[in-house]
C-alpha cells in the first residue's frame, strides 16, 4: 500500500543472436518471450538492483538486466529468467540495447570512479529509453531539486569532507551524481529520481513513506531496509503520482515515519 503522512508536503515508485524486432512486441512473441511489461534493470548485481530484479519478476515483468561483465555471476540466481546485457552501465551501445523495447527503465546511479560514470549512464538512458518509457533513477539524500532540502551538519560534513576525499583518492565522485541528477531533473522524460536514506539488510517492513524535502521530520530517522527501497523503485514504475518527483524516502516503520503516518491517510497507488 501506497502510504500518505498527515501532512500535504509528505506522500507515499546478450546479445547479437536476438531477433532483429525484439524491441516490439510481436518479435517478442514470434520468439517466445513473453509479452508483458518488459522492464530493463541498470546495476542489477548490485545489492540493491538484485532485489529490485526480484521484485519485478515477483510482479510478472520482463527483465533485461545490465551489468559489468565481472558481475555477472552475481545473477546466477535469477538464470534463465532474465536476459543479462553485460558491459559498463555508461556505454551507450549496452544502454541502447538493453533498453530496446522496455517500458520502464530502473537506473542505479553509481559515482563509480572520475570519469562521469553516473553522468554518462544517466544520459544514456535519457537518450536511447523509447520515448514515454518510465525511468526511475536512484541516489541519495545529498541530491537536491530545488534547494529547498535542508541537511545536517553530519550529512553537509559526509559530503564535503569524505566525497572530496573520495573523489582524491579516484574512487567516487558525488559531484557526478549531481550533474547526472541534474541532466534527469531539465529533461522531458516521465522521471522519478528516487532519493534513499541510509540501508540496511533485514526482512521488508514494507513500501516506504516520502517527503520532497530532506530535513522534513518524517525523514528524521533516516533508515531504510534496502528491500523496500528495491519495491519503492519498482513500484514507481506504475506510480503516475511519481512522475517527476524526487522522493526521499525513509522506512515506513521507523519511530520518524511512525509518529508522522496517520492511519487515516489516503492511499496513492
Amino acid at each position: 500500500m501506497w502510504m500518505h503522512a498527515d501532512r500535504g508536503d509528505i506522500q507515499e515508485y546478450n546479445d547479437s543472436s536476438w531477433p532483429k524486432d525484439l524491441g516490439s512486441s510481436a518479435g517478442r512473441q514470434r520468439s517466445g518471450w513473453p509479452a508483458g511489461p518488459r522492464v530493463c534493470i541498470v546495476g542489477a548485481s548490485g545489492k540493491l538492483g538484485r532485489y529490485m530484479v526480484q521484485h519485478a519478476l515477483d510482479r510478472g515483468y520482463e527483465v533485461v538486466a545490465v551489468c559489468r561483465e565481472v558481475s555477472v555471476d552475481k545473477l546466477e540466481e535469477f538464470s534463465g529468467r532474465i536476459t543479462i546485457i553485460p558491459g559498463a552501465t555508461d556505454d551507450r551501445h549496452v544502454i541502447e540495447r538493453a533498453v530496446a523495447g522496455c517500458d520502464g527503465v530502473l537506473t542505479v546511479l553509481v559515482p563509480r570512479g572520475v570519469h562521469d560514470y553516473s553522468s554518462g549512464t544517466a544520459q544514456a538512458v535519457l537518450d536511447l529509453a523509447r520515448p514515454g518509457a518510465r525511468l526511475v533513477f536512484s541516489c541519495g539524500y545529498h541530491i537536491t531539486r530545488d534547494g529547498q532540502d535542508v541537511y545536517s551538519w553530519k550529512v553537509k560534513a559526509l559530503v564535503n569532507v569524505v566525497g572530496r576525499l573520495a573523489r582524491l583518492v579516484r574512487m567516487v565522485d558525488l559531484d557526478d551524481q549531481v550533474e547526472a541528477c541534474r541532466r534527469v531533473f531539465v529533461s522531458d522524460t516521465r522521471w522519478t529520481v528516487a532519493r534513499g536514506s541510509d540501508l540496511e539488510e533485514g526482512e521488508p517492513q514494507g513500501l516506504p513513506v516520502w517527503s520532497r524535502h530532506v530535513g522534513d521530520p518524517v525523514l528524521q530517522s533516516n533508515l531504510t531496509r534496502r528491500v523496500d527501497f528495491a519495491r519503492f523503485m519498482v513500484e514507481a514504475l506504475e506510480n503516475d503520482e511519481l512522475v517527476r518527483e524526487a522522493p526521499a524516502i525513509v522506512g515506513c516503520q521507523t519511530p520518524s515515519a511512525l509518529a508522522h503516518i496517520t492511519n487515516s491517510s489516503p492511499a496513492l497507488r
